[in-house]
């Protein structure tokens, strides 16, 4: 800790490294064994832009345990040791660095900015043509950056901040005398996930209205039309035939669930299939609301962030039936753990990766938020080798007829949670096709923030106990799009998306508008 004390961080910048002073190999080191590669050890690193000067005492505390960890000032080139860092890209959410920053603050820095990442240390330089597998290992190549320190590349550069440029103004998107495939490409581009009749909807409609739609319109429709919001599957009308009988199905949803859940009647069911959670009868003085859903694609791609993302999607659910969240549950399903390689579909995970992320995330999102996960399964089958199934589900508890739906002329919309950033961006559109590892981008993956969730959890019951609000919705998969439109539907709302907190500049206003972070 004396080094860190008696050197100057100059320049504005530095990185802290923070080295366990407990003995031993990570996690990842036997899988790295079968490729001859030695991992002999992981630190954590904590970068700091905006500061310059002498670190005190209280400020080295902020980040660190002297009782486990040693502390000292990196970034030299001239470590005679090979090591990779792995640090989030820019624009993907970075809850460490931020608690670190927050922590800084607390102990007197107040202009820090902080980004976490990891060092591994091997003891041999590692191949090149080996490095690609290295960071399937120890990160996610859609989400994290790797610096080698042999690459010629300083630990500080290239730039781990995010893009402070200016926003990019509000596009006009011409749909007039689009062909088919110009009407296919824009879908695609623009991460629209519509097909051709929905595409030809559009441009029927804006045709008809003499104008070129906003990104901002565009967007907020195909959000509403995706299968994940709209649930245009189980809504569909199917012809079915069996044994020369012939039977048509207004909707799986409507005939199948609805219908026959209307159907019995039952007193203790509260509200089913009409709000953010089913809330049923628990006593005289409480009811219970529950949700679950699924979070699949984004585990596949991403499955610690992924099943993090499902805990923490569920729960906000809860808490925006002004109920207080108690209990998790999960359904996990994955592929073998013994597949051979050979058995795995180009870019995707083996089940050895995507079972203990996904078992991790929810795990580490629940304690956290100091919810436990109380009931469960997990079950193995090849059918879900390429994409898991992940089911997420929250239980929560709330005061029978405390729960208000109706907002009034006059009510102001305000905003609760973290800042907005562009994680979390086409989550809705993107998992309702089929998943396309290539065309992913890394601000399609939410990473969660269960403690500011649990800041949220502990103050929502006092606001809904003193009547503070005459309505509540959680940014889900839409955003603000989806919670202030569903909130809105009735009355109309304006929404001036510059008072919006941000992460960092530079997000246009439909990103602004659509994104889940």
């Amino acid at each position: 800790m004396q080094q860190v004390l008696d050197t100057p961080l100059l320049g504005q910048e530095c990185v802290i490294e923070l080295r366990s002073c407990e003995a031993g190999a990570p996690k990842a080191a036997g899988e790295l064994q079968q490729f001859n590669l030695s991992l002999l050890g992981a630190s954590r690193l904590i970068r700091l832009h905006g500061f310059a000067g002498h670190f005190q005492a209280q400020q080295v505390a902020a980040l660190s345990d002297p009782a486990i960890e040693a502390v000292s000032i990196d970034g030299r080139a001239d470590r005679p040791e090979s090591y990779v860092d792995v640090f989030c890209k820019p624009g993907v959410t970075d809850a460490e660095g931020e608690m670190a920053a927050l922590a800084l603050r607390y102990a007197g820095l107040a202009e820090v900015h902080c980004r976490a990442g990891t060092r591994y240390r091997f003891g041999a330089v590692v191949p090149v043509e080996l490095r690609s597998i290295v960071q399937r290992v120890l990160g996610n190549p859609l989400i994290h950056t790797f610096l080698w320190s042999d690459d010629g590349a300083h630990v500080l550069a290239p730039s781990l901040d995010e893009d402070h440029s200016a926003a990019a103004p509000v596009r006009h998107i011409s749909l007039a005398a689009r062909n088919e495939a110009d009407l296919i490409r824009i879908s695609r581009e623009e991460g629209l996930a519509l097909d051709l009749a929905e595409m030809r909807a559009i441009q029927t409609y804006f045709e008809g209205s003499g104008r070129a739609p906003t990104d901002v319109e565009l967007q907020s429709i195909a959000l509403a039309w995706s299968e994940h919001c709209s649930h245009k599957t189980f809504k569909a009308t199917i012809h079915f035939e069996h044994d020369g009988r012939h039977e048509v199905i207004n909707g799986l949803l409507a005939d199948c669930i609805i219908a026959p859940t209307r159907a019995l009647a039952k007193s203790w069911i509260r509200s089913a299939f009409v709000d953010n959670a089913g809330v049923i009868a628990f006593d005289d003085a409480f009811d219970l609301a529950f949700k679950v859903e699924t979070h699949n694609h984004p585990s596949a791609l991403e499955p610690f962030g992924g099943a993090h993302t499902g805990v923490g999607g569920v729960i906000r659910d809860v808490l925006a039936m002004s109920a207080d969240p108690i209990a998790n549950t999960d359904v996990l399903c994955f592929g073998p753990l013994d597949l051979p390689e050979s058995k795995i579909e180009a870019g995707a995970m083996h089940p050895r990766s995507t079972f203990p992320g996904v078992v991790h995330g929810v795990a580490d999102y629940g304690n956290n938020m100091g919810i436990p996960t109380v009931g469960g399964a997990v079950l193995f089958h090849p059918g879900y080798t390429t994409n898991p199934l992940v089911h997420c589900g929250t239980l929560g508890i709330v005061p029978r007829g405390s729960h208000p739906t109706e907002p009034l002329p006059g009510d102001l919309v305000i905003l609760l949670g973290g800042r907005t950033g562009r994680d979390g961006l086409h989550g809705a559109t993107m998992s309702s096709e089929t998943l396309d590892r290539e065309s992913v981008a890394a601000s399609t993956v939410q990473i969660g923030a269960p403690i500011t969730e649990k800041v949220l959890r502990d103050v929502l019951p006092l606001l809904r106990d003193e009547g503070l609000y005459h309505a509540i919705n959680d940014c889900g998969a839409g955003g603000l799009c989806s919670a202030v439109g569903e909130m809105g539907e009735e009355l109309g709302v304006e929404v001036d998306l510059a008072l919006v907190p941000l992460k960092y500049e530079g997000l246009s206003p439909w990103e602004i508008w659509l994104s889940e972070a």
